[in-house]
């Protein structure tokens, strides 16, 4: 078989810990019933406009935060900071991402943005140092899984999409970059997507 020679990455949920215990953890701090966030920001039609415009870009963290305060009955201040309060670096995908690199791999990012201010998901990470291309979403007014969004990266990249491996922690986006050539991981463990890189990349990662 013919290995992979590029690797494009989800940030949130792949190169940090899951998003949901950080969520659940939210919940619990604020005295919400478990599942409130998921039900008033994700499922509900206007939250869920509403974050794909920040996603985008149009909308900016602040006004997500005062608009999502008020479906939640919380506090809006630094809210985005507070529901993610838990999120730390996945170690291992950080490190399997350098080693695919240190190998030869072109190693890109492509980022659902939450915004950047006043909480920055992306601080302390060294994204231009680490990666050969960044592409956060509301830099360039689209948004995970529209197709142009998976092509820029690739043109960012230097690879054809045949070329590259596409990890995402959210499985709907798999498919519309599969759709393009890209081979997908759903990124469910650290340890079964490493093996799975390991497999399409032909290199050690761990």
């Amino acid at each position: 078989m013919s290995h992979r020679t590029g690797l494009i990455l989800d940030f949130g949920g792949v190169l940090t810990t899951p998003l949901l215990p950080a969520v659940l953890a939210f919940e619990r701090r604020e005295g919400l019933a478990e599942g409130a966030c998921i039900t008033a920001l994700y499922l509900d039609e206007e939250g869920t406009r509403r974050t794909h415009d920040l996603e985008r870009g149009a909308i900016t963290q602040e006004e997500w935060n005062a608009a999502a305060a008020r479906s939640l009955g919380v506090a809006p201040d630094n809210l985005m900071g507070r529901i993610f309060a838990d999120l730390r670096p996945e170690t291992a995908l950080i490190d399997a991402a350098a080693a695919a690199r240190r190998a030869g791999v072109r190693v890109g990012i492509l980022s659902n943005s939450v915004g950047f201010a006043p909480w920055n998901l992306y601080e302390g990470y060294d994204l231009e140092g680490s990666y050969d291309a960044v592409v956060i979403s509301e830099h360039h007014g689209m948004r995970k899984p529209e197709p142009a969004i998976f092509e820029l990266a690739l043109k960012e990249l230097g690879l054809p999409a045949e070329a590259c491996v596409f990890v995402d922690d959210t499985e709907q986006y798999l498919a519309p970059a599969a759709e393009l050539g890209l081979a997908g991981v759903h990124a469910k463990d650290p340890e079964g997507t490493i093996a799975r890189l390991e497999a399409l990349l032909g290199v050690a990662l761990s």
